[in-house]
C-alpha cells in the first residue's frame, strides 16, 4: 500500500467523519474511522478503544477480525500501543515488531502476538477533546516499511474530526456525557458482536463477510445497526438471511 499522497481523501473523510447529521449512531461513526484509516494507504488494519468513565480501557471496534482479536490481546494483557495511546492522550510514533528493536521491549507479550499475526509495525494516536482522552485509534500495518509520518498525520487528522462530531451536537457536550454515549457504544458492540457470530454460522461464512452484510441490510434500509443486530440476537432472521431462500 501506498502512502497518502495528496489531501484529498483526508478532507473528504474528515468532513464526512466531522458532519454526521443530528442523532447519528456513535458505533457507526467510529466503524467508519477505521474504514476511512486503511484506506488512506499503508495501513492495513485499524481499532478504537476507548476509556470508560473509571478510566478503563475497552475495545469498541476493528476493521476487520483479525484486528479485534488483537485489540482485545491488548486489554487482557493490559499493554500495547491502543492503551499506551488512550492513558497519555499522546500519539505513539510507529514501532516495528521485531525481536531486535523496541516494540518487544515495549510490550514483551503484545509484540509477540500482533507479529503472529502477520503484522510488521504499529502505531496509535489519541481521540480526544482538548486535553482530555476518550480512547485511542490502533494502526497495523503490514511489510517492510514502518507506517509513514504523513500516514500518521492523517490518522490524527481523522481521530480529531470523529473526536469534533462526538463533541458537538446542537450544543456543545460535557466530556462526561460523550463518555456515556461511548460507554453506550460499547455496550451495542457487545450485541453487534453475538449477532456477527451468529449470522456467521447461519450463512456458513466468516465473521468479516457477516458484519459486512449485517451493515450493508441496515445502511440500505436506514435501520441502526444496533436495531438490526438486536433482531438477530433474537433469532429473528430477515428472509435474505435465510440461506434456504
Amino acid at each position: 500500500m501506498s502512502a497518502v499522497t495528496n489531501d484529498f481523501p483526508v478532507a473528504q473523510a474528515v468532513l464526512d467523519l466531522s458532519s454526521r447529521p443530528d442523532g447519528f449512531d456513535v458505533l457507526e461513526l467510529l466503524h467508519d474511522l477505521t474504514a476511512y484509516t486503511v484506506r488512506l494507504g499503508q495501513v492495513h488494519s485499524a481499532g478504537v478503544t476507548i476509556l470508560d468513565e473509571t478510566g478503563r480501557v475497552d475495545y469498541l471496534t476493528a476493521s476487520d477480525e483479525v484486528c479485534a482479536r488483537l485489540e482485545e490481546a491488548q486489554l487482557d494483557l493490559d499493554e500495547g500501543p491502543c492503551v499506551d495511546s488512550a492513558r497519555s492522550g499522546e500519539v505513539l510514533p510507529p514501532l516495528l515488531l521485531h525481536p531486535a528493536v523496541g516494540a518487544f521491549e515495549h510490550w514483551p507479550l503484545f509484540a509477540p502476538r500482533a507479529l503472529a499475526e502477520g503484522y510488521s509495525s504499529v502505531a496509535a494516536v489519541p481521540l480526544r477533546i482538548s486535553e482530555n482522552s476518550l480512547g485511542s485509534l490502533n494502526l497495523l500495518q503490514k511489510g517492510s516499511s514502518p507506517i509513514s509520518a504523513t500516514n500518521l498525520h492523517a490518522a490524527q487528522l481523522l481521530a480529531d474530526a470523529t473526536a469534533v462530531r462526538l463533541h458537538h451536537r446542537q450544543t456543545l457536550l460535557a466530556s462526561d456525557e460523550v463518555v456515556n454515549q461511548l460507554t453506550t457504544a460499547l455496550q451495542s458492540r457487545i450485541v453487534i458482536e453475538q449477532a456477527k457470530g451468529m449470522l456467521a454460522q447461519r450463512l456458513g461464512i466468516d465473521v468479516d463477510a457477516a458484519f459486512k452484510i449485517l451493515r450493508g441490510h441496515a445502511r440500505s434500509r436506514q435501520l441502526r445497526l444496533i436495531d438490526v443486530a438486536r433482531r438477530i440476537t433474537r433469532r429473528d432472521f430477515p428472509a435474505e438471511f435465510d440461506r434456504t431462500n
